[in-house]
């Protein structure tokens, strides 16, 4: 191990640990589900939308007891090397790098289509892609000047999405509205909408990649991991019985959120829900521009990139050398008209990794002689409903999945020579 080398500070606590998998999970999808779940199952979708919370905790709980293994940053890199060794850590982590950097320019794209329903002059290809890029330069900056700056920036836009959405709530109170009765769907709908409640909770594992600059990370992402998917759980519940409340005739809008805020707020009630999907989609892309750089740094202390990823900003203590590279690539893949299509295989990429991990926790259990029953439970439902998932993939997007694969293949054989910085850790 070079002795000599600067690593980042540990200085994130418990409520800023949280942060990462609010924001992963909470970003464009709670304004738009709540209209289209009720249009799919009527007065039975807050329900449904707890059922797909629970569905999902199995995987949550694999990430989360993982995560009480290792402190190091890198996430699945760190877990499927543990495992599987360094070829399936390094795919875990290439294809889930990747395709972020493919979906942060997407996001960046929808952020932007966000604010111009506010602002016209950012209408238009040009002054859309010129838009994109200066939000990703501005994540990358504040990046760059270290994790408390980066930490308090995304504590505030999580302050400034969730505020308006926790105001519609109350104001459904005072709606006069009536829920309903809950009516059981037939199950060929329930089967076709559980997809969309899991995708809800998809970029949770945001958190597991930043470790590294955790005070306590075998403490705090666990237990942030586990609390934010019941939060969010509840918190969708909530915003599909205030929609309901309120008038689900605005459920055909283009914006139906922003339709119900102006029916119990009036006009600023309507703006203040669409500036808030523009902040809660950059809150989004800003936790996902703090940890995926950590997990290039994290794939370099693995000696699995090049020690050029692993260098550390001697005054900000940040990686620089990640987050730059990260911030550029990003912006390039943002002014490409043509990145659509590999933003396509993202979804099925982290439901690789989903695998991968979840099947890590039985095999390391097995490895030192002592599986326990839940969490080999809960190991095989999260492989099974990933699994079933993944089939729901257009074509292009496993061609895009092989792509990538083979191309991280190429990579690990010329970059993936190097010692590791340090041995795997051991629970």
């Amino acid at each position: 191990m070079n002795q000599s080398r600067i690593e980042p500070p540990r200085t994130v606590g418990f409520v800023g640990t949280a942060l990462f998998p609010l924001n992963g999970m909470i970003g464009a999808g709670i304004f738009a589900l709540p209209a289209v779940l009720y249009t799919a199952v009527g007065g039975f979708a807050p329900w449904l939308m707890l059922i797909g919370g629970i569905l999902f905790l199995p995987l949550a709980l694999c990430y989360a007891w993982m995560a009480g293994r290792f402190e190091h940053s890198g996430g699945s890199v760190l877990y499927g090397e543990a495992a599987f060794g360094r070829f399936v850590g390094f795919q875990a982590g290439w294809a889930r790098y990747a395709s972020g950097i493919v979906t942060a320019a997407a996001n960046a794209h929808v952020m932007i289509a966000y604010l111009a329903a506010l602002f016209p002059a950012l209408e238009g290809p040009v002054a859309a892609s010129l838009a994109v890029a200066f939000v990703i330069a501005l994540i990358t900056v504040i990046n760059i000047l270290g994790m408390r700056a980066s930490v308090g920036t995304l504590g505030l836009l999580t302050a400034i999405k969730l505020l308006p959405l926790g105001a519609l709530v109350i104001s459904a109170l005072f709606a006069g509205g009536d829920l309903g009765r809950i009516t059981l769907p037939q199950f060929s709908a329930v089967e076709s909408v559980i997809l969309l409640t899991f995708y809800a909770f998809i970029g949770f594992e945001v958190v597991v990649d930043t470790a590294g600059e955790m005070r306590n990370p075998k403490r705090d992402i666990p237990r942030a991991i586990v609390a934010m998917v019941m939060t969010v759980t509840l918190l969708y519940m909530a915003m599909i019985w205030a929609f309901i409340l309120i008038g689900p005739e605005t459920a055909d809008e283009t914006n139906a959120l922003a339709g119900a805020a102006r029916a119990s707020m009036g006009p600023i009630g309507a703006l203040a829900i669409v500036l808030a999907a523009s902040f809660s989609i950059g809150a989004n892309s800003f936790a996902a521009g703090i940890a995926l750089p950590r997990l290039s740094y994290g794939m370099a202390e693995r000696g699995l990139l090049p020690r050029w990823f692993e260098y550390v900003h001697p005054r900000y203590f940040t990686p620089s050398n990640s987050i730059l590279f990260y911030g550029v690539m990003a912006i390039l893949f943002g002014l490409w008209e043509g990145f659509e299509l590999l933003a396509v295989a993202g979804t099925l990429i982290r439901l690789i990794t989903y695998i991968v991990v979840s099947l890590a926790l039985p095999v390391l259990e097995h490895r030192e002689g002592r599986i326990v029953p839940l969490h080999l439970a809960c190991a095989l439902f999260a492989v099974a409903s990933s699994i079933f998932i993944a089939f729901q993939a257009e074509p292009r997007a496993w061609i895009v999945l092989g792509g990538l694969l083979a191309g991280g293949a190429l990579l690990y054989w010329i970059a993936a020579r190097q010692e590791p910085e340090f041995p795997i850790e051991q629970a």
